[in-house]
């Protein structure tokens, strides 16, 4: 089973040791979500978040974490036990993964690390040449996730065939878009999947979003009327204060070179208004 995993490196034909390593993590990120289906999580939670985006649909970056939401509110809902399942299903393809953290009864949101630093001695790397850092993915669970959510079966083939559950586009879009408008830091990951979202012509699930600003944010608790016209106002006014040099410094090492090239030469105000403008109404 080890051997699955240093053809699947070799598969994406990595130029740059940043890339290798980036790999490596996809790959990981994609065991952790089947020995996670194995564990049963799926009856419980639905996947989302830019990996989602990016090993559901399509998206092209890299990501970093995993991110999950309960289908139904459960505040004494516990992670660790599946994803101590999780790391003994994983021993198996040579992982060796070390559950980190602590739960806390009182946090909406779930955090803890998967942490491995066995995967690296056993794989043949072309350009990675330290490989005593150990890959470090961290899993969130939102235990009490606004309403409205739509989620839908989604079948994966890597490592091998098995089915999860997960946010449909239109969600994941309302997801990202609460956190380019409430977020109080630079994530410029947020802004590429805001593009793509724009190129592929997916409308927000509305609902969501509505119940997501009022749930958190500078609109907690208000009573908002969210349409098209709202949030293009919305967003025109959050895109004027971004710095987008930072933004772009951020998002830079999840992209292949030659897209790292498109964001800097194109990425600025102007543009992000003129990518604003075509934002899909409810469909």
């Amino acid at each position: 089973m080890k051997d699955i995993i240093q053809r699947k490196l070799d598969s994406y034909k990595a130029r740059t040791e940043q890339d290798e390593e980036n790999a490596l993590k996809e790959i990981t990120q994609e065991v952790c979500l089947y020995s996670l289906a194995k564990s049963g999580f799926f009856e419980k939670a639905a996947f989302q978040g830019g990996t989602c985006l990016r090993i559901v649909y399509g998206l092209d970056r890299f990501s970093e974490d995993l991110d999950f939401a309960l289908m139904k509110p459960d505040k004494n809902f516990e992670l660790a036990p599946y994803l101590k399942k999780t790391s003994d299903l994983m021993e198996a393809y040579g992982y060796g993964m070390e559950v980190a953290g602590k739960e806390s009864a009182d946090d909406s949101v779930k955090t803890r690390f998967l942490k491995d630093d066995s995967i690296k001695k056993i794989v043949t790397f072309k350009h990675l040449s330290d490989v005593r850092k150990k890959i470090n993915i961290k899993v969130e669970l939102d235990s009490n996730p606004p309403l409205f959510a739509t989620d839908e079966p989604k079948f994966l083939d890597f490592p091998t065939d098995y089915s999860i559950r997960c946010h449909d586009p239109g969600s994941l879009f309302a997801g990202k878009i609460h956190a380019l408008l409430c977020r109080n830091f630079i994530k410029g990951r947020d802004w590429y999947d805001f593009n793509w979202y724009i190129a592929e012509r997916t409308a927000p699930n509305y609902e969501l979003l509505k119940a997501a600003l009022s749930q958190q944010g500078p609109w907690k608790n208000q009573e908002l009327s969210i349409n098209r016209e709202w949030l293009v106002s919305a967003l025109t006014d959050k895109i004027q204060t971004i710095p987008w040099k930072q933004t772009i410094e951020d998002v830079s090492k999840f992209l292949r070179p030659e897209k790292r090239q498109e964001v800097e030469g194109l990425w600025s105000v102007d543009f992000f208004l003129s990518k604003t403008k075509k934002l899909v109404n409810k469909s």
